[in-house]
This record gives structure tokens, sequence and C-alpha cells, in this order.
């Protein structure tokens, strides 16, 4: 049994222990490497290049069971019998023939040879070497020689470990998966969400592991750009951290985080917290205002005055839901020495049956992308030739289920990663956010993910097996395939609706069933996003589109089954390993169990609310209803339930609520057992043994109204 937070134990662990089989790696052939080797590298190697020595020695004792020894290189020795870690400066004749700063030129014969095009390019090929080593169960790798590029940089990565916190082991972590940057939410100068953070400590840290690091704006803009004070106010802001900061390597931009006072007769002309009552205008964050251009370039020239290659990344996020033609517009006008950002499958919308709409609000992966929205601006981006970014979430995690670590669909992220290397060659797409404060969590799919974003890229499907093999034994990789395959067709069932994004989906089955008192969420003082702010206990949905409630249940269920299917399949596998694979395989179990368990909560939170709308007035005034009682027409006229109906009703309502119960009870072994279930870095623990009983106690509650209605039989007004 973990308690809270011991999963940071396990981020801390680079190199995996254990790794090394030598009933497997002694019958592959190859340059093996054994205790008489040395890791040498130039004797003016850099951080970075130091790092590469220092964690390719770390990965070899942790991992590989073999202590080598790191030190710089002689003048004229000899490359047999040695990892030799070099780059294009150094060796010009071994430098591989891309440019790119990490790329990298693998030689393998009587010794090893890595070459970066720069100190970066040599710590990717080192993780390459790892990486295949760790795939062979042993100290040896193919001979020949590879080769690879970067399709994608940056790839910026929040804190998986805590809001805005980087561990040396977790950036080396998220380096180790090809991730080249980090995000850090800034609200001022050294302060975040979380209070102080010496910025330039991070940039240094960062730096030595080959990553930047880019400042996630929550910077207020009350300021238009017209205004006579302008200048001085953003010099105040984003002036004094690029000049206490200039190692940042950018800065990113969203709507709703930046909005400023804009003019655009299009909006309420004011910030999101002080539109008057009545204004149904968007806030100016919401929707792409004519002057944004003008915000953009006062704010980017400040920036560029002390960092003058900053990376100033425009994010079109907040109005993905505005015509096409007005969305174009703002692009048409906006400078072309900025990134823009596009929001990879949002907003796309799908009719699966007559009278059913269903669109991807927020970050979904149910839907692969890329969606029209993404699409129209790529084109526009690639016109007028704008460095184009997406927000991705190939991290492995998006808002589908918020407090897991990482969505184990590796079909499905395929899909996504064929999509957008198609967006790379067809519309440049240079740059990728790979999640946002939900945070990066080392899985295998950021290992597949890795495998897809080089060029020439692996055979997806062959690093499907080895990593099946490596992690869960040779005679069980049809079985786990099998597995990823369901729950890869799982995720595709589900369904992507505000209401559960912020509601069960977000925080899994701790979520209450409530009747007509509120519930608040029980939050530690130091959680950024704490008690009830991104999740609404008391749910809530559009009655009238009950066809849409109806195929969201049928969906889900066959997600829950699926998952639990697949749930099954790795429990059945599990008495015939031992040591990291059977933890490996248990963690994951785990994992896609409670994925089940939160698509079963869902579905009992939609079929709770249909049949308590039938009790209580609506939240509104659709024709439909009769004071919240669900109507039935008779003869042209609306009757009311009678109190058997009620009585029957709170029967269904009373039978769900138990099952649910049940289902909750089940996830406590599976949250104790994992501490990173249940947990988001932004709200901290939600789905923990303590919310787990606090969703009983509610859910108790509710049932005790509804004893109070039952004796009476007459629904409440």
């Amino acid at each position: 049994m973990e308690r809270n937070y011991q999963f940071r134990e396990r981020l801390l662990e680079v190199h995996k222990k254990g790794l090394r089989d030598d009933a497997i790696w002694t019958k592959l052939t190859g340059t093996t490497v054994d205790e008489s080797w040395e890791i040498v590298y130039p004797a003016d190697a850099d951080r970075v290049m130091l790092h590469a020595a220092h964690d390719l020695r770390d990965f070899f004792e942790v991992s590989m069971n073999l202590c080598l020894r790191a030190r710089p290189r002689k003048d004229g020795e000899p490359l047999e019998g040695r990892i030799t870690l070099t780059d294009a400066a150094h060796t010009p004749a071994l430098a591989p023939a891309y440019t790119e700063p990490a790329a990298y030129k693998l030689d393998v014969g009587d010794g090893i040879t890595v070459c970066g095009t720069t100190p970066r390019g040599t710590l990717q090929g080192c993780f390459y070497l790892e990486r295949r080593m760790g795939i062979h169960r042993g100290p040896i790798i193919e001979r020949g020689t590879v080769e690879k590029k970067p399709l994608f940089s940056p790839r910026m990565v929040h804190s998986g470990f805590g809001l805005d916190d980087f561990p040396d082991a977790h950036i080396n972590a998220a380096a180790h998966m090809g991730m080249d940057a980090l995000l850090v939410f800034t609200k001022d100068l050294n302060i975040t969400p979380h209070g102080y953070l010496d910025l330039n400590n991070l940039i240094y840290r960062a730096a030595g592991m080959g990553m930047d690091v880019y400042a996630y704006s929550y910077y207020k803009s009350p300021k238009h750009p017209d205004d006579p004070d302008a200048p001085a106010f953003y010099e105040s802001t984003y002036g004094n951290l690029f000049k206490n900061c200039p190692g940042l390597r950018g800065v990113t931009l969203v709507g709703e985080s930046v909005e400023f006072p804009s003019r655009d007769p299009h909006t309420s002309g004011c910030l999101r917290l002080e539109k008057k009552p009545g204004e149904t205008r968007p806030s100016p964050g919401w929707y792409p205002c004519y002057d944004y251009p003008e915000w953009i370039n006062l704010v980017k020239g400040i920036i560029r005055k002390y960092k003058p290659d900053a990376d100033f990344v425009f994010w079109t996020y907040n109005w993905g839901y505005v015509n096409e033609e007005a969305r174009i517009a703002l692009i048409e006008t906006l400078p072309t020495d900025i990134s823009l950002q596009v929001t990879y499958e949002m907003f796309e919308q799908f009719h699966p049956r007559p009278g059913v709409t269903v669109r991807c609000v927020d970050y979904t992966l149910m839907f692969e992308g890329p969606g029209k929205y993404f699409t129209s601006e790529a084109i526009a981006a690639h016109r007028r030739g704008i460095p184009l970014y997406a927000m991705a979430n190939t991290g492995g995690l998006t808002w589908d289920i918020g407090v897991v670590p990482y969505e184990p669909a590796p079909y499905q992220w395929k899909r996504r990663y064929d999509g957008m290397v198609k967006a790379h060659e067809n519309w440049g797409l240079r740059g990728l956010m790979e999640c946002h404060h939900y945070g990066f969590y080392p899985s295998f799919v950021s290992e597949l993910a890795n495998t897809a974003y080089w060029f020439p890229a692996e055979d997806y499907d062959t690093a499907m097996r080895e990593i099946a093999a490596r992690d869960h034994g040779e005679k069980n990789v049809d079985t786990v395939l099998e597995t990823w395959r369901l729950w890869s067709d799982g995720i595709r069932h589900y369904v992507s609706t505000n209401p559960d994004q912020y509601g069960p989906f977000r925080i899994g089955p701790a979520y209450p069933l409530l009747f007509r008192q509120e519930a608040i969420l029980e939050s530690p003082p130091y959680a950024h996003f704490g008690n009830n702010r991104i999740c609404h206990t008391m749910y809530n949905y559009d009655i009238n589109l009950r066809a849409n409630l109806d195929y969201e249940i049928e969906s889900l269920t066959e997600m829950a089954r699926l998952y639990e299917e697949g749930a099954q399949k790795l429990a059945d596998i599990l008495p015939s390993l031992t040591g990291r694979q059977y933890d490996e395989t248990k963690r994951m179990w785990a994992l896609g169990s409670f994925i089940a368990h939160a698509a079963r909560t869902t579905i009992a939170v939609k079929k709770w609310f249909i049949l308590k709308c039938k009790l209580l007035p609506p939240k509104g005034n659709k024709p439909s209803w009769n004071a919240g009682q669900e109507a039935v027409i008779k003869d042209g006229a609306q009757v009311s339930l009678t109190p058997d109906e009620v009585r029957a009703t709170i029967d269904e309502m009373r039978a769900i609520a138990e099952q649910e119960l049940v289902n909750a009870r089940e996830t406590i072994p599976l949250v104790e057992y994992d501490s990173r279930l249940g947990y988001e870095p932004s709200m901290e623990y939600m789905c923990d043994r303590a919310h787990l009983e606090w969703k009983e106690r509610m859910t108790r509650r509710a049932l005790a109204e509804l004893d109070e209605i039952y004796e009476k039989g007459i629904c409440p007004q």
C-alpha cells in the first residue's frame, strides 16, 4: 500500500532497476559492452555532454549491473572498446548529416560512437542507446549506423511531479522521452501559483540536461496597447521578467490568461471578471479580436529588448468555437515572427445518431484529430509563413479522466501521431505542447511517441511488441497487445462533454451523487484549483438533450466493458510474473481498472440525474417540463408523477446509489496500490481513500433527503 505522494519516489528513478535479463540478451548478436569498456568525452565537454556521460554511466550501473568508468578522452586514442561521446564541433567527420541541434549519429562496431550535431544531439543519441539496450534487456546493441533528427521542437511539458515543481530527476526523465522544454506558470518574476520559484536556477538546471524553459503567462493585461501608460505597464511585467531571466526560451500566451481590454465590438471590451450584468458578448480572451496584433507587437517588442530570439507563442485555444472567417482574419494580420499554437482536436463535432451531437471539448483522445479548427488555422499559418505549434497532449494524457497518470491507449495515440507527422509534412507543424497542468508522467505511451517523432521513425508495431515483451514478459506479448487494443477502442467510446470533464470524469469514482444539497470537495490550502474550482459536484445537464444522455450512457457502458475486459486479461497473467514485470503489469492493471470504475461512476451520475429531474424543479423554463417533473402528454394536458411513481423513481435512485457506492469502495485498493491514481497536480488529491469515503458520506446524505420525499410521495417544489 502506498501513502499519498509516494509515486514521486518512482518519478525520481530515471533508470529502471532489474532490467537486465541474461536469459534474454545473451541469445542476441551485436556489440556487447562489459566492465572493460569506458565512456569517454571531450576534455572541454560542456554541461550537456558531461550529463550525457554521467547519465549513461548511471544507466549501466542501475539497469545493466555494470560499473563503467567515465573520463575525458585522450587525443588519438582508439574508438574500440569505448563509448565515445562527441559532437560535430569536435569531430566533424563523425557528424550526422542533419543540422537540427538534437540530431545524432550512432556508429556501432567494435566500439560505440555517439555524435550529435550539438551536445543536445549527443545526449539524445545516448538515450537511444539506453532504450535499445533496455529493449534487449542487456548491454548489447545492434551493429551498424543509426542517424536521426527530431521532427518537432520545442516539445513542451508541465511538471507531473507537482505543479511547477521540477526536481532534476523529473527533468531528466522528460528529456529521455525527447521533450526539450519545460513550461512554468508565471504570475510574476519568480512567482508561480504555488508561490516562489527561482526561475534562473530552474533555467540553469534544465539547460544542463538539454532542456529550455518557457514561461506560461499568468500575467494580467489591463492595458490596451493604445493606452498612454501601456508601454510602461508591460515593461514592468514582461520586460521585468525577461530582463531578470534572459535564459528563458520564450513565453506562451493564451487568451483566457492574458486577455486585455480590446476595442473589438464583438467583445465586452473588458476582462472577464469585470463584465457588467447583462453583457452577453464574450470577453476579449474568448474572441479573435482585431487588435490582438497591436497588443502582441507591443509585448513582443518589450520582451525582445532583453531576449532578441525569444519565442513568442500565441495560442488560439479560447476562440476555436468562432466562425472560421473571423479566426483566419486574425491570423492574416498577425506578425510572422511569432509562433502560432493551435489545439489539435478541439471543437470537432460528430453526429453518431439522429438527434445527437457530440463535440470535442477541452482535450480528449476520443477523436484522434486533426479537427477542422486546427486544420483551418494550420493552413493559414503555413500560407503566411508563421511557425506552427500544436497543443496535442501527446505526453500521454488529456482531460478525459482527470486523475490518472496517462491513457494506456497506444493504438489510438498512434492515429494522433500519424496525423501530426502529416501536419508536419503538409503545414510545417514544428512545435508541440504535450500536456497542461495535469503534467507529464513518463510511460510506455510517451516512449512510443518518442519513437514516432524522429526521422526516420521506428516501426510502431515493432516498438509496441518490444515494449510489451520488456515490461510484461515475452510469453505475454499477444495478451498485452490485445489489452491495449481493447483500451484503445474503449477510449473511442468516451464522450467528451463539459458536464463530465468538469464533473465525474474530472475526479473519477470519488464524484458524489447529490440531490439538493451542494457538496464542497476537500482540498489542502496549497491546491491551485482547490475545492470546486474546476470540478462541479452538483451535476447539471440540459435534460432536454435526453437523446444525448441516452447515447452517452450506452457509449460509456461499452467503454467500461472494454476497460474491464482488458484489465482482466492483465489480471490473468499476473500469477506468472515476478519482480519488475509483475510491478509494471499490476500497475497497468490498476490504471485500466481505475478508468473502468471512472466510466461506471459517470454512467451512474447520468442515470441518477435523469431520475432526479423527475423530482426537482428545473433550472430553466423549458416548455416540455412541468415544475421540474418529467411531463407525460395525455390528451394535450401535462400530468405530474403520482405518489407511486415518485416512490418508484426513488427506488431506482437508491439502487443506482448503492451500486455506485460499491464501485467507489472497489476503487480504494487501486488508489492505495498506486498513489498516482486519484492525483492531479493543480487539484492535488481528489480520489484517494479520504475522498472516496467522503463521496459515500455525501451520497448517504442525498439518500436521506430522498427518504423524506419517499414518505410523502410528493415531489418537492
